[in-house]
């Protein structure tokens, strides 16, 4: 037996090649990187560096408090690990040099193509500290993608180069969920009929903010709040984006969720009651929030998608690393064609997810039917990932030291929020009910 895997380890491309011609020697790839190396090597060269850098800060700053963040996200405090993602240019990567920290010919290429890389990696260490460590970008997307020259100097570029070079956090979240409002606001159809509860009415000088909303990603912890709101005695036609900054009278922090996964972020219940927005905290134009939304949406889904892949990733090395120690009888479990046929199938899957994305992230302004059909596949598909690398593994799968479990939890979520995929996969066919397929 020996002797046959000799053999067959001689006849790899790698080991034989060298009886090809020189010129055939230079054409044949050695193997000698690791597929996530070769991967990387097919992104833009400034995106390289990103895809490196976020995977190093992500073994060396979020692994390590996976587990307990967790098991406690209450207690978890997060201010050492924002401190650092800040360090690293992390929250600042929806904008170019010098204000913000991306690269000039990604930027112009798509405004979240380094957003999106970074947030495989992160996920791929943990669900709940990416979505954490990312949310800042979705609550302060709506004034940059709004395009309203006031609001982005006035609290987008200020918020960046305070923490880009004077070491101050300054974090937002995006709220548009309500009680009786879930994907409803996700949705056309669904957002003419959606009982919108949050209201702003008129005064002088500004709006009063009443009402609530929920599952609010980072809700407990943000600065800002970015709120879509109907006018008073209007429809969602009215709708209008204000940001409410933390200490507002009237603004609480309501209920904190306990969730199944993605812990370590909170989402939270925020309540408003008489709290007055002056009319500079208007985002874009009144009642133009019901189309920034949606681009917001359009934006939001690759990196959610990205998230999702990550954390199927981190599921299957799981299952690959506990395949390669667990023995079977004599042999250990990766030396099972049975187990190498159930592993190349995760791999095979996990690229056609990350190849969607990518290709959503060839266009400046992604269309909706092309980002929502990368959402939605990518989560489908990571969740069955994650349930194989559970299989897999079996009893060990189970226990929360072996990450796969967490993993399983964490991407759960990622086929609700963004619009459930059931709504993603309408707003592909919504698409093709306006234009020729062809």
């Amino acid at each position: 037996m020996n002797a046959i895997k000799e053999r067959a380890e001689a006849l790899r491309l790698r080991n034989s090649s060298e009886k090809l011609p020189r010129i055939g020697r230079m054409l044949v790839e050695k193997e000698s990187d690791s597929l996530w190396e070769l991967d990387t090597k097919t992104l833009p060269r400034a995106c390289r560096k990103w895809r490196r850098k976020a995977r190093k800060f992500a073994d060396e700053a979020i692994r390590p408090l996976a587990l307990d963040a967790d098991l406690d996200p209450k207690n978890f405090d997060h201010t050492e690990l924002f401190r650092k993602a800040a360090k690293e240019g992390f929250f600042t990567t929806l904008f170019p040099r010098p204000v913000g920290s991306a690269p000039w010919r990604l930027y112009f290429r798509n405004t979240v193509y380094v957003p999106v890389i970074i947030a495989e990696e992160f996920a791929a260490a943990d669900g709940g500290l990416a979505l954490k460590l990312m949310a800042p970008n979705l609550g302060i997307a709506p004034v940059l993608l709004s395009g309203h020259l006031p609001s982005i100097f006035r609290f987008f570029i200020p918020n960046y180069l305070s923490c880009r070079f004077g070491g101050r956090v300054r974090t937002f979240s995006f709220a548009i969920t309500e009680p009786e409002a879930g994907s409803d606001v996700e949705d056309n159809e669904g957002a003419v009929t959606a009982r919108l509860g949050t209201r702003a009415r008129k005064v002088k000088g500004g709006y009063l903010l009443n009402g609530s909303k929920i599952f609010i990603s980072n809700g407990a912890i943000s600065d800002a709040t970015t709120v879509f709101a109907k006018l008073e005695g209007e429809g969602i036609e009215s709708w209008t984006c204000f940001l409410v900054e933390k200490g507002r009278e009237g603004f609480r922090v309501g209920r904190q969720e306990r969730k199944m996964g993605q812990r370590a972020s909170d989402a939270s219940e925020l309540i408003f009651e008489n709290v007055f927005v002056p009319d500079k905290n208007v985002i874009g134009k009144v009642r133009g929030g019901w189309p920034l939304n949606k681009n917001v949406l359009n934006f939001s889904r690759p990196a959610v998608a990205s998230m999702a892949v990550g954390q199927a990733r981190g599921a299957f090395e799981s299952a690959l690393q506990f395949a390669k120690k667990k023995y079977t009888g004599r042999k250990r479990m990766i030396e099972f064609q049975e187990v190498q046929l159930e592993l190349a199938g995760m791999v095979q899957d996990l690229w056609a997810a990350r190849s969607l994305i990518r290709q959503s992230l060839q266009h400046f302004a992604i269309p909706q039917s092309i980002a929502s059909a990368g959402k939605s596949f990518a989560t489908d598909t990571a969740w069955s990932v994650a349930n194989r690398a559970m299989e897999l593994m079996g009893d060990e799968g189970y226990l929360h030291k072996n990450h796969a479990e967490r993993f399983w939890r964490d991407i759960r979520l990622t086929r609700i929020y963004e619009g459930t995929n059931q709504l993603n996969r309408l707003a592909i066919i919504e698409h093709h009910r306006h234009t020729d397929f062809k």
